[in-house]
This record gives structure tokens, sequence and C-alpha cells, in this order.
């Protein structure tokens, strides 16, 4: 098992990135709240990693934060949550935000991530109830992923968080709606995201 990963981050193109240790290139999928934090390529950077192996792939997830991959790995053991639909939830909503909405059976809030309808967001709630990892409080900084400001995007911003929105699990036009108007939120494909998501949860 690949449980943490520390090298030169490569390539950064939601939702994958690319980390260099000692030669080997890494592949990895991560969740927005972890790709907007990262630094920028050309800098080291220290994941938290949790790696599925099937049949036709070895698939690896990166998290920057412990507490992150714990509630990874809790979501996946929900039935009918798989990594792709887990991920999703942790880029649309933190862990501590998440944990509210189970808490407080906030069904409504969690039906606004994708590919969650309202049987999805009960089972959670009812499945995650006694479920939650141990944490220390969501460390907004993560450190140990440098302070450095996002990667300037390349090609077109816009276009690659449209592709980033729809892997998530966004139809293209809801992503294209999510989007619009936020091309100057910022020169990145990581700011447009992160604007994006928190517009779709605040409603």
């Amino acid at each position: 098992m690949i449980g943490r990963l520390r090298g030169t981050l490569l390539e950064k193109q939601p939702p994958w990135l690319v980390v260099d240790v000692a030669g080997v290139g890494y592949e990895l999928e991560a969740s927005m709240t972890t790709l907007v934090a990262l630094p920028v390529i050309g800098e080291v950077i220290s994941l938290h990693t949790h790696l599925i192996v099937r049949d036709d792939a070895h698939l690896l997830y990166g998290f920057a934060r412990e507490q992150e991959r714990a509630l990874f790995r809790a979501l996946i053991k929900v039935n009918g949550v798989g990594p792709r639909l887990a991920l999703a939830i942790l880029s649309g909503m933190d862990e501590a935000a998440f944990q509210r909405c189970v808490l407080d059976d906030d069904v409504k809030s969690l039906m606004r991530l994708p590919g969650v309808g309202k049987k999805t967001a009960e089972r959670l709630i009812i499945e995650m109830r006694d479920r939650f990892p141990h944490w220390e409080p969501v460390d907004d900084s993560l450190a140990g992923l440098g302070g450095a400001p996002p990667t300037p995007a390349r090609h077109d911003p816009l276009a690659d968080a449209e592709a980033a929105l729809v892997s998530l699990g966004y139809k293209p036009v809801e992503a294209s709606r999510m989007l619009a108007g936020l091309e100057g939120e910022g020169s990145s494909t990581e700011a447009m995201i992160k604007a994006a998501l928190s517009r779709r949860m605040a409603g």
C-alpha cells in the first residue's frame, strides 16, 4: 500500500496531478479542495494517498490532509458510494461541513453534490453517523503543501474548469451554468472551480 508521497509536482490538470518521486512519475486523482491548495508546478509537495487495486488498473488518490483521506476511506465503505462519488463529495465540501450535514440530517445540502440524490443523501446520513474517523479540526492553511499561489493556467482555464466539473459528475450544461460569469474570478482553473463549487453549495 502506498500511504504517502513526497516529491516534485510535475503536472496539474484537474482532477489529475503527477508527482515525481525519485524519477518515477506517480499519477494521482485528487479532490478540488486538495488541488486548489497545491503550489506551483516545480515545487515539492507531500500528499497522503490511498491506493485502489482493480483487475484493469491501480488507482492512486491524493489528499492534502490526513482527515480528508480518512473521510474518503469511510465514504467508500458506504453502500453505493465509489471513489469518484467520494471525491465529488470532498470537492464540494470539507470534512467539517460534511459532518455537520450528517449530524443535522441536512439532506438538502448533500443533494447539491453531483451524483447525490435523495436516497443516496439519506443513506450517507444513516451510515456515516457512527463512522466518522478521528481527526483534528480542519486546518485551512493546509500546511505542508506550500503557500505559493496556484499554478497559472495553461490553455483555456474556463474549458479546463468545465471539464473538471464534468469529471466530478456534473452534466456539461450544469457545469457551464455553474461557471457562467466566473471568468473574472482569477486566471487559474482552480480558482474558477472553487468559485463554481461554492456557488453551487450556496444554492
